[in-house]
């Protein structure tokens, strides 16, 4: 399991894959990711100082993601986080977060102190699809309610099930309403949920451009940034 990467294009940053406890909703279909997970306290702080510790600062942007959100590493884990960002002079940071707990991201910025571009796995901005179909416990209707709280959504792309219509219209509110985005091409993994290859082939078609857009990063392999497995 990679757990420290370097990011080189578009916004460069170092990243971190860090353990937590597990999601709090790990309800979602599609997903797997949840599995990196543990409620050994010790074990967390100890992995997880042992990554933070290979940060240099050399781009004086870090990225920290887990299995869950942010909220779910250990506080110890967080203070280590702030005290990384004083002495490698971090200037940015990305965190991630479930919608569960949007409430507590402003508590988050003010702890870190520095700007933050928070994260949301909103994987659609099609209510229907995104609760009825991946479950995702997100009970947004508008993208408006999504731009209160987070800076960067994640959205999901080529799985069975999904049209273009709906893939059409999530970029559209990504490009135009978001500085940041991530778009995840979905990759078979141990869930029920199955790749679409033809819808795949059309959204790399049709979007090819956004492989150059300085604000959109897309991952065609979960592994493209680096960490994971």
């Amino acid at each position: 399991m990679e757990r420290y990467s370097r990011i080189l294009n578009k916004t460069a940053r170092e990243i971190v894959l860090l353990k937590g406890r597990p999601c709090a909703w790990g309800k979602c279909t599609f997903c797997d990711y949840i599995e990196d997970n543990s409620r050994d306290k010790e074990e967390m702080i100890s992995l997880n100082r042992e990554v933070l510790s290979k940060v240099t600062g050399e781009f004086g942007v870090l990225e920290v993601i887990n299995s869950g959100s942010c909220f779910e590493l250990p506080k110890e884990t967080l203070a280590y986080i702030k005290e990384i960002i004083i002495d490698k002079k971090i200037k940015k940071l990305f965190l991630e977060s479930h919608w569960m707990y949007r409430s507590k991201v402003k508590e988050m910025r003010d702890y870190m102190g520095i700007p933050i571009v928070f994260k949301i796995g909103v994987e659609s901005f099609d209510k229907r699809f995104r609760e009825e179909f991946l479950k995702k416990n997100g009970d947004f209707d508008s993208y408006k309610e999504v731009l209160e709280y987070f800076d960067s959504p994640c959205l999901l792309v080529g799985i069975k099930g999904q049209s273009k219509e709906i893939i059409d219209k999530d970029i559209q509110l990504l490009t135009e309403h978001f500085s940041h985005g991530t778009i995840n091409v979905f990759t078979n993994n141990s869930t029920s949920i199955k790749r679409d290859e033809k819808l795949v082939e059309w959204f790399v078609e049709k979007y090819e451009d956004l492989w150059n857009d300085p604000k959109v990063d897309v991952l065609y392999e979960k592994t493209d940034f680096g960490v994971g497995d």
